[in-house]
């Protein structure tokens, strides 16, 4: 089979793998479509991220759907022909956190593309993918492979709402709206927000957020005046979703979050400083959000009944052969949305 192998920095690879075998419990997996996420251009353009750093070929990518095509024994719910999204969480279920319902939290956590571990965790971009059955959900009919494909990164926001708490009646502030953030706009509204507005430095994502269901959206870059309006009366929104990992952008939520309101922190950047004095005065509560578990049979479940629409969010789907091509796209914030690979 062929694969999309990263080496180091700008050196991306499409090589021939052995197929892994097929053992009790597994299916094999045709891979159709394939998402690239933020974490795989960061290893594409940098090599890594922080500390962790490509030491060995990796096989990237972790956002992708398929079709069976042969079970292991053992196998029940799941036929030979069945379109599926496959999930790249794979947590041990034996260690203290998995016994305590927080697998996103596994201490031996096997997610697909991974350098953190050494040998790396080999990723899902290529042609064939032997996956545990219960990775696998399977997608209706009439559902693109496309749209399943996205299923990962929706899941992602799924648990960032998870977080935030209850968002019946709530006024949203979403900052930064690339990927995760555009999702995030679709999870808040399909979970009861009120009112919605995001914020970016780039006119076209911007758009695509109006599109999707942003009730406003504002170009912080051209007129930041106009979200420091909302910190009047102490503020205006009562949970912020950062997707930006930008300093300013957390600083300017702050300042238009309501008291007792709730920031989830999504975007992933440096380290940054952020005005106490403001968070206690404010009694505002600041929450990460990492991964997912359970959400992600919930992302397939909202796409597979057409409860979300996220076709709008693919930009383009490139040929596997033109893996350095697509992952240069995806890395124009200016063009692109959601970029996928055809295996």
């Amino acid at each position: 089979m062929k694969a999309v192998v990263i080496h180091s920095a700008k050196d991306l690879r499409v090589e021939e793998r052995e197929v892994d075998a097929l053992s009790t419990g597994q299916v094999e997996v045709a891979i159709e479509a394939g998402g690239i996420c933020g974490s795989d251009l960061h290893y594409y353009n940098h090599g890594g991220f922080g500390t962790v750093r490509v030491r060995e070929p990796m096989i990237l990518g972790h956002e992708v759907a398929g079709t069976i095509k042969a079970l292991g024994a053992g196998v029940s719910g799941l036929a030979v022909g069945d379109r599926v999204a496959v999930s790249p969480s794979r947590p041990c279920s034996h260690c203290e956190y998995c016994l305590k319902g927080q697998q996103n939290h596994c201490l031996n956590m096997r997610f697909y593309g991974s350098a953190m571990p050494m040998p790396h965790i080999q990723g899902a971009f290529r042609q064939r993918l032997v996956a545990e059955a219960w990775q696998c959900h399977k997608v209706a009919d009439g559902v693109s492979i496309n749209e399943a494909a996205m299923a990962e990164p929706f899941a992602v926001t799924l648990h960032g709402v998870n977080r935030a708490g209850a968002l019946t009646d709530k006024r949203v502030l979403v900052t930064g709206c690339g990927p995760i953030g555009a999702l995030t706009i679709i999870a808040a509204r399909a979970h009861g927000a009120r009112e919605i507005v995001a914020t970016d430095v780039m006119d076209a994502v911007l758009q695509k957020a109006l599109e999707i269901g942003a009730d406003r959206v504002i170009n912080v870059a051209d007129k930041p005046e106009e979200l420091s309006a909302y910190s009047v009366g102490k503020g205006y929104f009562d949970v912020q979703f950062e997707a930006s990992g930008n300093e300013r952008a957390v600083r300017s939520g702050l300042e238009v979050l309501r008291p007792r309101s709730t920031v989830v922190q999504l975007g992933l950047g440096g380290d940054v400083s952020i005005p106490q004095n403001l968070v206690v005065a404010k009694e505002i509560e600041m929450k990460g959000t990492f991964r997912f578990h359970e959400e992600f049979g919930l992302a397939v479940d909202f796409i597979s009944k057409r409860r979300v629409d996220l076709k709008p969010l693919l930009t383009g789907t490139f040929p596997l052969e033109e893996a350095v091509k697509a992952f240069e796209t995806a890395g124009d914030r200016s063009r692109s949305m959601k970029v996928q690979l055809a295996f």
